[in-house]
C-alpha cells in the first residue's frame, strides 16, 4: 500500500463531501484524486477543492463513476442510498476496493442491497464518524443492559432544516445499541414519533423524536427514565469537520483491511 492513499468522494459537492475535501487538504496521509456527483449536478466540471473553499487541486467534479474508481484506493460516500449502491456495484474489477459510507436514510431493502453488493469489497458503514458519538454508542449499550427493569428509553435528535431523513442515522445507531443492551431487536420495540389520542408508551419501547431547524449540525440525547430518576447521555457536534476527519481516518484504516463489513467501532477498537 502506498504511503499516500488516493481518495475518491461520492457526493463531492454536498455539504459533507466538501467538508471531507477540506479534511483531506490537511491530511498528509491521503489526497483527493476523484470527485463524484450526480449527472444532474450544476457543479460537474468545477474544481472540487476550489468549490470546497481550499486551494484548487486540479481534480474536477465528474459524474463518471467508472473513471473516478480507476483513480482511487478508497471511496468516501456522503450521497444518497441509490447512488451508494450503484457505486459499490461499479467497484467490482476496479482498482478501488474500499467503500466508506456515511450516507443515511436507507430503507431495509436498500441496506440489504448495499451489503449484498459489497460482499467482495471492504465496506465500512457508519451512521456517524465522530469519536464522541461512537463512545456514546458503547455507553448507551452498557446503560441499557444495566437498566432493564423499570426504565424507559427515548432518543431525541436535532439537525439542520435541510436534512431529509428522520430519525437520523446516528439516532438509529444509538437505538440499535440500546436494543442490543436489552437483548432485543430494534425493529420489534421501535416506537415512531407520537401523535394523536392513542400515543401511550408501551413497556419496552425505544422511542424516537426529531427536531429540524436552522443549521444545527447534530445533537443526540438518549434519555433513560424511571419513575424516580432520569439519566441522559448526550452528544453535541459543533463543527462538521469532526465527521469529515473521522471519515478520512476510517478510509485510511479500511484500505488496510481484508474484504468484509465494518463500522467505526472496529476502527476505534471498541
Amino acid at each position: 500500500m502506498p504511503e499516500t492513499i488516493d481518495i475518491g468522494i461520492l457526493g463531492a459537492d454536498g455539504r459533507m463531501g466538501q467538508a471531507v475535501i477540506r479534511a483531506l487538504a490537511e491530511n498528509s496521509a491521503a489526497k483527493l484524486t476523484a470527485a463524484l456527483t450526480a449527472p444532474s449536478s450544476p457543479n460537474v466540471g468545477q474544481d472540487a477543492a476550489k468549490l470546497a473553499g481550499v486551494e484548487a487541486g486540479g481534480v474536477l467534479i465528474t459524474a463518471d463513476i467508472k473513471a473516478g474508481l480507476a483513480l482511487c484506493d478508497a471511496v468516501i460516500d456522503f450521497s444518497r442510498p441509490q447512488a451508494a449502491i450503484d457505486c459499490v456495484l461499479a467497484m467490482h474489477d476496479t482498482r478501488c476496493n474500499a467503500f466508506v459510507t456515511g450516507t443515511t436514510g436507507y430503507t431495509e431493502i436498500e441496506e440489504k442491497a448495499l451489503f449484498e453488493a459489497g460482499d467482495s469489497i471492504t465496506l465500512l458503514k457508519s451512521g456517524n464518524f465522530s469519536l464522541g458519538v461512537n463512545l456514546l454508542e458503547a455507553l448507551v449499550e452498557q446503560a441499557a443492559r444495566a437498566l432493564k427493569t423499570g426504565w424507559d428509553i427515548e432518543i431525541f435528535e436535532q439537525h439542520h432544516k435541510r436534512k431529509i431523513d428522520a430519525p437520523s442515522g446516528t439516532a438509529l445507531m444509538l437505538g440499535e445499541a440500546a436494543a442490543k443492551g436489552r437483548g432485543v431487536k430494534l425493529s420489534d420495540v421501535r416506537a415512531p414519533m407520537r401523535e394523536g389520542v392513542d400515543a401511550a408508551r408501551r413497556d419496552g419501547d425505544i422511542g424516537f423524536s426529531a427536531l429540524r431547524g436552522g443549521d444545527i449540525i447534530g445533537v443526540h440525547d438518549v434519555h433513560l427514565i424511571s419513575e424516580l430518576e432520569q439519566l441522559t447521555l448526550s452528544h453535541r457536534a459543533t463543527n462538521r469537520s469532526v465527521f469529515a476527519s473521522g471519515a478520512v481516518a476510517a478510509a485510511l484504516w479500511a484500505v488496510k483491511q481484508p474484504k468484509g463489513r465494518y463500522d467505526m467501532r472496529d476502527v476505534l477498537g471498541l
